[in-house]
């Protein structure tokens, strides 16, 4: 999980990342070991839409490079 943005999205990634450990999902902090990884972001701020992009772009070329099989991008 990669939260980028306000505080509310941290919350709901904290949120997520709670249940996905109640259904008994490994969580990695290591990007290049994940299968999946999710970004969490916002499209509100100059900045943070910059940066999601590049951190998007990034994790995606991780599906050439290493295990990762899917990236979900949620967010504002």
């Amino acid at each position: 999980m990669i939260s980028l943005g306000c505080a509310k999205a941290l919350v709901d990634s904290e949120m997520l990342l709670g249940g996905l450990e109640r259904e008994n999902f490994q969580i990695t902090e290591e990007p290049e070991e994940a299968e999946t990884i999710v970004v969490n972001t916002c499209g509100f701020l100059d900045i943070a839409r910059e940066e999601s992009i590049e951190t998007i772009l990034h994790s995606a070329k991780l599906k050439k490079t290493g295990k990762l099989k899917q990236l979900v991008v949620m967010g504002c």
